[in-house]
């Protein structure tokens, strides 16, 4: 059953955040509560025991998780991606798949393997940068040109091999590293013609991107909020609280206003993902909402910084790794802002060919 509210593995999240980062991979007490708490089922189809979890759902347990540990959050975001194409596109015989509904799937929709047609299936040799979760996932979602179309092949993570190159200033504990092939013969019912992404396909993806990253804001605002209730005060000031400072409350308030616009932009853009199939028009805008939010959660982040002051950079401070968090992931290309008002502004005037 999936916890909707979150609260218990948020806090098993919380409580193992720091040793996420410092071992630069999900910590394995999180990755037990999350499929615990049906958050690896939220994209397995429901005939094999899953949620098939709308947009929504997704968003709102991607933002909760996010506001405990958003490297664990991201995981389970490119999960619910690599499960919503494998079940999209292996539809009807997906059970050897989602025979374990609530395994850990990881991907890349890069096409960074060629395959090559023998009799046992496919031989794929290549590589996959940036697969988020692959040294713990069971399943790996990969694209692959197979004689110049591409296609989509589900592989056992055990068949592959990891090359640990993730090494960021923040979801650094996403464990992203590269995925290498060498001479991996996939069997021909575990690779197919990819089927094209819709529109609201790249919206879920997108979702899931940005759901982490304004859960990473709210944990940030939780501290802000923390130090607001406590004796702390302006240092060099006559106040004896912070939230004796006209100034100080006037930032909180922006750095809350930013951070709840992010969050209604996020499920706003889901619902209408929810309520229909999308046309190529909605796409470019809702994707420049979604880049917005984005920016909308780098600079409540930063208004909450100049309130903390220096002390916000501590290590010891969980506020600076928020920020390093966001700052990352809300550069992922499925959040960059001057391409979605670039793609924006030529669906307003179809002068030139979208990216």
């Amino acid at each position: 059953m999936i916890d909707y509210t979150n609260a218990k593995t948020a806090a098993v999240l919380r409580t193992h955040a720091e040793k996420v980062e410092h071992d630069e991979r999900p910590a394995p007490e999180g990755l037990q509560a999350l499929r615990e708490g049906g958050v690896f089922a939220l994209r397995t189809p429901q005939d094999c025991g899953g949620a098939w979890a709308d947009a929504e759902t997704i968003a709102r347990q991607l933002t909760g998780l996010g506001r405990a540990c958003p490297s664990t959050a991201w995981i389970a975001g490119t999960c619910v991606t690599s499960k919503n194409l494998a079940g999209r596109s292996f539809a009807g015989s997906e059970t050897e798949f989602f025979a374990d509904p609530d395994a850990l799937f990881c991907g890349s929709g890069v096409p960074g393997a060629r395959g090559e047609q023998v009799p046992e299936g496919v031989r794929v040799n290549g590589r996959w940068p940036n697969v988020s979760g692959c040294e713990d996932a069971v399943w790996a979602g990969l694209a692959v040109m197979v004689d110049d179309v591409f296609s989509f092949a589900l592989i056992p993570t055990a068949d592959l091999v990891v090359e640990r190159t993730w090494a960021m200033a923040g979801m650094s504990g996403t464990g992203s590293h590269t995925l290498v092939a060498d001479d991996v013969v996939v069997p021909a019912e575990r690779i197919t013609q990819a089927a094209p992404f819709t529109v609201n396909d790249m919206m879920l993806f997108a979702i899931t991107v940005l759901g982490p990253v304004v859960g990473a804001a709210q944990g940030a605002l939780d501290l802000t909020n923390a130090m607001f209730a406590s004796q702390r005060k302006p240092f060099m000031t006559a106040y004896t609280r912070m939230g004796e400072s006209p100034g100080a409350r006037h930032w909180l308030a922006e750095a809350t206003h930013l951070v709840n616009r992010a969050e209604n932009t996020l499920l706003e853009v889901a619902r209408e993902a929810d309520a229909a199939e999308l046309s190529a028009v909605d796409g470019p805008r809702l994707r420049m909402a979604l880049a917005d939010a984005g920016q909308d959660c780098r600079a409540a982040v930063e208004r909450m910084l100049d309130l903390h002051g220096a002390s916000g950079f501590a290590t010891s401070n969980a506020l600076q790794r928020f920020w390093r968090d966001v700052a990352v992931g809300s550069r992922h290309p499925h959040l960059n802002p001057y391409l979605a008002v670039e793609n924006f502004g030529t669906s307003l005037t179809g002068t030139s060919q979208q990216v």
